[in-house]
């Protein structure tokens, strides 16, 4: 029975079942799991996950044991070769004109046109290609990332997933932890572009496979990027209680290595920048503050590949974001004021100091400054300026206030452009 319900994907189902088994009534679990018996109810009976937490509270409080869990989450298998999913006619695959058409049509729509086929591996996991050591492929993955290729990086995910749920049939930990790893680069590239909602689904499964594998740093990773989600959705009270349960988890490791001593510092600037977010100055410069003695002990140049690339300056960057949420623009401009691209190793880094410069600049009330800091960031990572819905409003407000500021018209056609 259990294992039939995995198969059929019904963690509702497997809920009631280990509910009954115990002979709680519905408002005997929902006492424990802190909601209404209403909601337990709706919980046992939907197929779909609205709120994989309390699914996951619930699994946890009535013995259904991870793995199980785990199954019953997973987006079922393919029922057709990525050739048939993708091609609109048997013959789309042979026709090699028809597919530099669609490829040059997808880098002039940009980005977004690459998130219906990612929503596809979402909800139905592409068939493994075989195409070599996931490592490797995940660290290229990383590697686009950090250089804005957005587009680039959306076209690789889907098939990164497929070789991720191959690799974590294994069962193995590190496998799973590598899943967990996918899920999450990929949840960070839908916030990036705007998509939260499936930015949300993915984080969500990043923590369950980060739980299953039992890697504290993938968990930290996986909490990270959700707490991000929800402090879009403004959710920040919860993203704070999510990020700060992930700092204590990691901290509990003894904070023996770099790796996890840099885990903790990224975890301290992310969760004083959601305070500053939630309007809570006093925490946020704290946790400012303690992400720098954090992070004094790691190099000023992170080690290729580190899940967090943490450093000393990159503390100082994320120190102007939460003076300009707290609204100090002055404050942010101080705090960024003898920080220099070259101190950041990768394209991504570079032009955050640059766009997270801009919005102080442009909450100062001092267009050309902007303009220049949006224009530097340009020239470091075209995606960065191109991509973000944040920093596309803000060319868009220079273009409509100061058309003939400096640099606006230049910014205005650069972010008109899309390319992979």
């Amino acid at each position: 029975m259990v294992r039939e319900l995995a198969a059929q994907r019904r963690p509702g189902a497997l809920i009631r079942l280990g509910r009954e088994h115990r002979a709680w009534t519905l408002a005997a679990l929902g006492d424990r799991i802190g909601c209404s018996a209403a909601t337990v109810s709706r919980l046992e009976r939907r197929n779909r996950v609205a709120d994989l937490a309390l699914v996951h509270r619930a699994a946890l409080e009535v013995g259904v044991p991870r793995h199980v869990l785990v199954r019953s989450l997973a987006p079922p298998a393919p029922t057709a070769s990525a050739a048939t999913r993708v091609t609109a006619s048997p013959h789309a695959e042979e026709d090699p004109m028809r597919r530099r058409t669609l490829i040059t049509a997808t880098a002039v729509a940009g980005p977004a046109a690459l998130l219906p086929g990612l929503d596809e591996a979402l909800a139905d996991t592409p068939s493994p290609t075989g195409g070599g050591s996931l490592d490797a492929r995940l660290a290229t993955a990383r590697e686009l990332y950090d250089k804005g290729a957005h587009g680039r990086l959306l076209t690789a995910l889907p098939g990164l997933i497929g070789d991720g749920h191959s690799a974590a049939s294994s069962r193995r930990e590190l496998d799973q932890a590598r899943l967990s790893s996918v899920y999450s680069l990929t949840a960070s590239v839908l916030s990036k572009l705007g998509s939260y909602e499936q930015a949300r689904l993915t984080a969500d499964r990043a923590r369950t496979w980060a739980e299953v594998s039992g890697s504290p740093l993938a968990s930290a990773a996986a909490a990270r990027e959700l707490a991000i989600v929800l402090r879009h959705q403004d959710r920040s009270e919860e993203a704070q209680r999510l990020i700060r349960a992930a700092a204590t988890g990691v901290e509990a490791t003894g904070l023996r290595t770099d790796a996890s001593a840099s885990a903790y510092a990224q975890m301290l600037c992310t969760l004083a920048y959601t305070a500053a977010r939630g309007g809570h100055r006093t925490d946020a410069l704290a946790m400012t503050e303690e992400a720098r003695r954090a992070a004094r002990r790691l190099p000023p140049n992170a080690p290729v590949g580190r899940l967090f690339p943490i450093t000393p300056a990159a503390v100082d960057l994320y120190a102007v974001g939460v003076h300009w949420a707290l609204g100090d623009a002055g404050a942010a401009l101080e705090a960024g004021r003898d920080l220099r691209p070259e101190q950041f190793p990768t394209a991504e880094r570079k032009a955050r100091l640059g766009t997270d410069m801009a919005r102080a600049w442009w909450a100062w009330q001092r267009p050309a400054q902007t303009a220049q800091a949006l224009l530097t960031a340009y020239r470091s990572s075209p995606g960065e300026v191109r991509d973000r819905p944040a920093i596309r409003r803000i060319v868009a407000e220079l273009a409509e206030r100061h058309p003939r500021t400096t640099g606006v018209r230049e910014l205005q056609t650069a972010v008109s452009l899309r390319s992979l």
